[in-house]
């Protein structure tokens, strides 16, 4: 059946086939996938289309004046968009240059009037610019040194601003504890500390996994003058306890949000829609929904359709991800890119391959372009239908279009090579990486891993543990026992128990190495 639903010719015709101009058929909008135009009468029809203007192109005296009149209309639109494009391009790469060289100026700058006479005379552009730049770059400990060089300047005033900035920084960079000393610094300085400048702290605190302090400044918030905590102060624990499954602690949240009269917004529920999609609760999912379809000022957007069509695609729940689907559309949430992205990876998976075309189709047909998302996710159902040609198709088509293949399209091709039994393809991906400047994960050797233990080339997946020491990659757990599985599946059982043995000591260590490095004054 898959190679059927992924002929080359109906793919290959579909994404060649000359663009009509974007205009999206009433009937379209509220039309679920599932009851849309099957792919393979549209494939047929498409093909049906070029041969024709081939005909036409041998034979002029065939084509009318409208004809004429569109097709070179559309060669001026398109010759148009060219010029733009470049011009577009050479205004970009400038600016680029100059703010490169901008930034090595300042560098240069900085570094060399360091010292006791000039450290305090900086001009204020140049120590602000050097500073935002290594916040925006999550750079912490060069930020934290400029900063200190901005407090040496004679005309510095503490600005509450930037502490919470540095804080914000600070808490991406997980670092909660240089966080709390620059909020005491501010406190120190002068600076009266807001709501801001306490919901920074709670996100230093929540990112980090250390939800009790989050918890306690939440608490020091509410009876601090003019800190009450706002919708952003709560959404982002509800969101921190979410992504450590504490629904709990979220329920509880939300009830202090009631008492405190904060009503969530369009970011809350979709946060928590979302996080419950992805758990698999389903009925809480449902209920959220409910209650924000309920507030006028919440209304549902397309951030609140990819969650929960992600949620019911995800788990193979397609009939129901399709009406969801029909019914957003039917209140006028219009579809992204994200949206045919997760469409496509539900189909896949399902190995619904006539609905995944015809999605394709329509993006094509209506001007959805491509994204590396979108690739990764066709070329994975293709590697998955064991349509190897067709897959290594649009690994063709995507690099010509000048779209980066990643470590999750890697993955996917020595994957389908490996079900495949094809050894030298997966040789083939090896030499592509060679020649290209793309960053290896733990996932990619593990799949690598995987691939030679199902062909069993012991040796080779041997060799990929000196690939990751190379690249800076550590085995992990599904490194070892992916191995331990092809060496016991292959007979060889001394260098299982070998494995076995080694995994058991990294776990005794890891425990060890976990209880030396408790802090004891967290228990006082």
């Amino acid at each position: 059946m898959a190679s059927s639903c992924f002929s080359g010719t109906s793919i290959s015709s579909a994404y060649h086939h000359e663009r009509r101009p974007y205009v999206r058929p009433k009937s379209i909008q509220s039309q679920p996938i599932s009851k849309q135009t099957h792919p393979s009468s549209s494939s047929t029809a498409i093909t049906t289309t070029n041969s024709t203007s081939t005909t036409g192109n041998q034979n002029n005296n065939g084509l009318t004046v409208r004809e004429e009149n569109r097709e070179s209309r559309n060669a001026r639109e398109r010759e148009s968009r060219e010029r733009k494009e470049e011009v577009n391009n050479k205004i970009a790469s400038k600016k680029a240059i100059s703010v490169i060289l901008r930034r090595e100026a300042t560098k240069a700058i900085i570094e060399k009037k360091k010292g006791p006479t000039n450290s305090k005379k900086l001009l204020p552009r140049t120590v602000l610019e050097a500073l935002h730049e290594r916040i925006s770059a999550l750079r912490w400990e060069s930020a934290l040194k400029v900063f200190e060089l901005l407090q040496e300047q004679l005309w510095y005033r503490p600005n509450p601003g930037i502490y919470i900035k540095l804080i914000v920084m600070l808490g991406k960079c997980k670092k909660p504890d240089k966080a709390q000393e620059l909020f005491q610094s501010m406190i120190d300085k002068g600076c009266t500390p807001n709501h801001e400048s306490y919901t920074a702290l709670v996100s230093a605190y929540s990112r980090t996994g250390l939800l009790d302090q989050a918890f306690a400044l939440l608490d020091q918030m509410k009876v601090t003058p003019g800190c009450k905590p706002d919708v952003y102060t709560y959404s982002i624990l509800i969101k921190s306890c979410l992504q450590v499954f504490a629904f709990e602690r979220v329920q509880t949240l939300l009830s202090d949000m009631a008492k405190q009269g904060v009503k969530p917004n369009t970011i809350t529920y979709n946060t928590l829609i979302d996080a419950y999609g992805k758990a698999g609760r389903f009925g809480e999912m449902e209920s959220t929904l409910m209650e924000m379809l309920q507030e006028q000022q919440c209304q549902p957007d397309v951030w609140t359709m990819n969650s929960t069509l992600r949620a019911f695609g995800g788990s193979g729940q397609i009939e129901t991800m399709e009406r969801c689907y029909e019914k957003f559309q039917s209140a006028g949430i219009r579809p992204s890119i994200k949206t045919f992205n997760i469409l496509l990876d539900s189909y896949g998976k399902a190995g619904s391959y006539e609905k995944m075309s015809a999605v394709m189709e329509y993006m094509q047909k209506y001007y959805f372009s491509w994204t590396i998302v979108t690739y990764n996710v066709v070329i994975d159902a293709f590697g998955r239908a064991g349509d190897l040609k067709q897959m290594e198709y649009l690994f063709r088509l995507m690099r010509s279009e000048r779209i980066k293949p990643n470590c999750v399209t890697l993955c996917s091709l020595v994957r389908s090579y490996g079900r495949a039994g094809a050894k030298e393809k997966i040789e083939g991906v090896l030499r592509f990486i060679e020649n290209s400047d793309i960053l290896l994960d733990t996932v990619f050797f593990n799949c690598l891993v995987d691939a030679y233990g199902r062909l069993g080339c012991l040796a080779e997946m041997r060799q990929v543990l000196e690939m990751m020491e190379k690249s800076g990659c550590k085995p992990d757990k599904v490194t070892y026992s992916t191995m331990i599985k092809a060496y016991t599946s292959n007979g060889v059982s001394s260098r299982a128990k070998e494995l076995q043995d080694i995994v058991g000591r990294q776990y005794v260590n890891r425990r060890d190495s976990k209880l030396s490095q408790i802090d004891e004054p967290h228990f006082r």
